[in-house]
């Protein structure tokens, strides 16, 4: 039997159109129509209404649906682009770039800017900042809501790294937890959990079980837990500590708010597509919700949600590894990107996505980080007008992760990575270092952007290793261990 959840899935949003869908859907399987079929055919209702008016078993809800599209309009202005400009050009793809042209034509773009880390996406480019009116783009602020890095500073030096090599192997493995659907048998405690929004939000409330299952986990992809050696030139002071100049044993991770931010982008973007019906192919990720409708006031609220969510996921990441390994703690950075967020932009309030950019406003820190080997960065930013306060979250990819499987193999990269001091737990080979920019080259475009702060050289570093191509121990190929 089709239940709720199944037409929730379809991207129907809560209200009179569920009952209707699950009547029309009992009523055609009582035909004889079989489960997937019926399905199908809601899908086919739901993305174009105006074509089952008069259908025998989907006219009511063809007809709810049309009733209650915010925007019925057909056709949009796409000729006008908002001013825009690209750092690191060189290094970019035209893919990325034409995205971002795209993205600035928009009826509702107020003005944008591309990083020099950026690659191509959906929607807007990774690396892309879009500024809009009264507007939110579920695609825009990105699939992973709120991933974020945070970096903890000991009040050691790295050379224990060397010296109790074994015990922080142990620590990665025991206390980190890896993978697209990995989650803990035990569920870590938080007062995010007791957030009322998870009860009182129509699409959150689904996910609370899931989500307090994985928090204090990391997805798969470039999300990474990694000790290395932190060497500050500047004094860092943040609101978790300060940081005096010298050479310190650090932890950093990157991760986001797991699958409770992705339920809530994909379904938030099929609910924008539904109401942009005019919108070119071409544009449909880049689909918008003002912020006066009710989808639009929904998807913020989940947002919000995913952001806090998304901190608290790194916290008890590195309260478990700073349990674990008893040093005493300095202070440390966070920062997120794929958010958006309400700031003041050309005189005006804005809607600010950074999809894969990091808050650059001035005196703003953050943490860059480079690849498995290369070095990351800890930034003070200059609060640029035309970045729109922004700078690049990492180095970039420079292949896609198909290109990286074809090119690269794991007997070289072992190689390159005992060459740099670098010993690798386990990852995928599409995160192999030749796969990303040069960061080093990426900062030097965005010079104008941030000031480097502090220079973060990876030494133990674990990611996901499920699935294909990946490598987990001993320099062979193997599977997540399960938690």
């Amino acid at each position: 039997m089709i239940d709720g959840n199944d037409i929730l899935k379809l991207g129907f949003r809560p209200g009179k159109a569920i009952g209707l869908a699950l009547e029309a859907a009992a009523a055609a399987e009582a035909q004889g129509t079989p489960r997937d079929d019926a399905l199908r055919d809601l899908a086919a209702v739901l993305n174009a209404p105006e074509s089952y008016p008069e259908h025998p078993l989907y006219g009511p809800l063809a007809g709810a649906l049309i009733a209650g599209r915010v925007d019925a309009t057909t056709s949009y202005d796409l000729g006008t682009s908002a001013p825009y400009r690209v750092w690191g050009a060189a290094g970019i793809e035209p893919g990325a770039l034409d995205q971002m042209k795209r993205a600035v034509r928009l009826p509702v773009a107020l003005r944008g800017a591309l990083m020099p880390d950026a690659h191509q996406g959906y929607g807007l480019p990774i690396g892309g900042v879009l500024a809009t009116e009264n507007s939110v783009i579920p695609y825009a602020v990105g699939v992973d809501i709120a991933c974020r890095m945070r970096m903890t500073v000991f009040n050691a030096s790295p050379h224990v790294l060397d010296e109790r090599r074994e015990r922080f192997r142990k620590v990665l493995e025991e206390q980190t937890c890896f993978g697209a659907g990995a989650a803990w048998s035990t569920p870590r405690e938080h007062e995010v959990m007791d957030d009322p929004a998870w009860d009182e939000h129509p699409a959150a409330r689904r996910y609370r079980d899931i989500a307090w299952r994985q928090l204090g986990t990391s997805g798969s992809g470039n999300h990474f837990v990694e000790f290395g050696a932190l060497k500050v030139h500047t004094e860092i002071d943040s609101p978790l500590g300060t940081v005096p100049p010298g050479t310190y044993l650090a932890a950093l991770s990157h991760s986001g708010s797991r699958r409770f931010g992705l339920e809530m982008a994909e379904y938030y973007t099929r609910v924008a597509m539904q109401q942009r019906v005019g919108l070119p192919k071409d544009f449909l990720h880049l689909a918008w919700l003002a912020l006066d409708e009710e989808a639009g006031a929904e998807y913020w609220e989940a947002m919000m949600l995913a952001g806090k969510y998304a901190s608290a996921n790194h916290a008890v990441i590195h309260r478990q590894i700073i349990d674990a390994l008893r040093l005493p703690v300095l202070g440390g950075i966070e920062n997120h990107h794929n958010f958006a967020w309400k700031e003041t932009v050309d005189g005006q309030e804005a809607i600010v996505h950074r999809k894969g950019a990091t808050p650059a406003g001035e005196g703003v820190l953050g943490v860059i980080p480079g690849s498995m080997s290369a070095p990351g960065f800890v930034v003070r930013g200059l609060g640029s007008s035309e970045a729109i306060a922004s700078a690049a979250h990492g180095a970039g990819r420079r292949m896609s992760r198909k290109q990286a499987l074809q090119s690269f193999d794991w007997e070289k990269v072992q190689h390159k990575l005992k060459r740099e001091g670098v010993e690798l737990l386990s990852a995928g080979l599409d995160e192999a270092p030749g796969a990303y920019k040069d960061i080093r080259q990426v900062m030097a475009d965005q010079a104008d952007l941030v000031v480097a702060l502090a220079e973060f050289q990876p030494r133990l570093v674990k990611m996901d290793a499920g699935g294909g191509s990946r490598y987990s121990g001993k320099g062979k190929k193997g599977k997540r261990r399960r938690k």
